[in-house]
């Protein structure tokens, strides 16, 4: 029987919540998180290990981006943690245990395991599959990288486990660790299939090669489609995927507004376009 709930998570989802620089909500922070939820929308995330292991929820494998800092995430300890913020913020790094005690099962949450393409960190996987495992809400746990799927599958078999992909062209596609043939395999999704995934999410520009319109028509399984950020992607996402995983709040918001029936959907506006998407 398929794990995921597809009343449940083929909803429109927050890409790394409903962030907007402008307003002050930064990328996957709790004023974000707090947005989506407070929008009764879903939610994806990025979790990575910290020092010893222990989950964070942070997208990039150095803090310099985003933090009055510099070094790798693995590195932070939890006294850094608890003094570091986010630039011109009073926001710390989130914990994974923070962020499920503030979703608390409130709207659905999609977290990205994030993988640099070494060996998985079994200590690191273990705490969050057990959270996952133990979250009294709805959860799925997705990764690019089928092996940290595999390790997912073998110590939180009952959480809902998907792969993530897309076209691997261009810059941002890991190039100096994944040689063009693994490349095309994990485009083609020909890896993974035996941790047997509950869904997948693949790249909104890519919807049309043969590998995601098979999820849907010979697996059967769901479909995200990620980083809808256009109203052309949009029209890409509701004809060859399930639910979209966007970053343009205010298109996304207007669109439910114009469903819904509403004639006012000035509420919806103001939410700052996002800049480039990076895997």
């Amino acid at each position: 029987m398929p794990r995921l709930d597809r009343a449940i998570f083929l909803v429109p989802i927050a890409h790394r919540g409903l962030f907007d620089v402008a307003a002050g909500r930064i990328e996957n922070t709790r004023s974000a998180f707090q947005a989506a939820i407070d929008a009764d929308l879903g939610i994806e995330c990025d979790v990575r290990p910290a020092a010893g292991g222990l989950p964070v929820v942070f997208h990039d494998d150095e803090i310099d981006r985003l933090i009055d800092g510099s070094g790798p995430v693995a590195d932070l300890t939890a006294e850094d943690l608890d003094q570091l913020r986010y630039r011109g913020q009073d926001e710390a790094i989130l914990t994974f245990t923070g962020l499920l005690e503030l979703v608390g099962g409130r709207v659905p949450l999609l977290v990205e395991i994030k993988s640099e393409w070494a060996p998985p960190d079994h200590s690191f996987l273990f705490r969050v599959c057990r959270m996952a495992a133990y979250y009294d809400g709805p959860i799925a746990l997705m990764s690019f990288d089928p092996a940290v799927i595999a390790v997912v599958k073998q110590y939180a078999p009952q959480v809902p486990r998907g792969i993530i992909s897309g076209s691997y062209e261009g810059e941002g596609w890991w190039n100096d660790k994944i040689d063009a043939s693994r490349a095309a395999r994990l485009r083609d999704l020909a890896e993974g299939e035996d941790t047997n995934p509950d869904f997948y999410a693949y790249e909104v520009q890519a919807l049309q090669l043969p590998a995601p319109k098979r999820v849907r028509e010979r697996l059967g399984l769901p479909l995200f489609t990620w980083t809808v950020r256009t109203p052309e992607d949009r029209q890409l996402a509701e004809q060859f995927a399930d639910a979209p995983i966007f970053e343009n709040g205010s298109l996304e918001l207007e669109a439910r507004a114009v469903s819904d029936g509403a004639d006012d959907v000035s509420a919806a506006s103001g939410l700052q376009q996002p800049t480039a998407y990076a895997p």
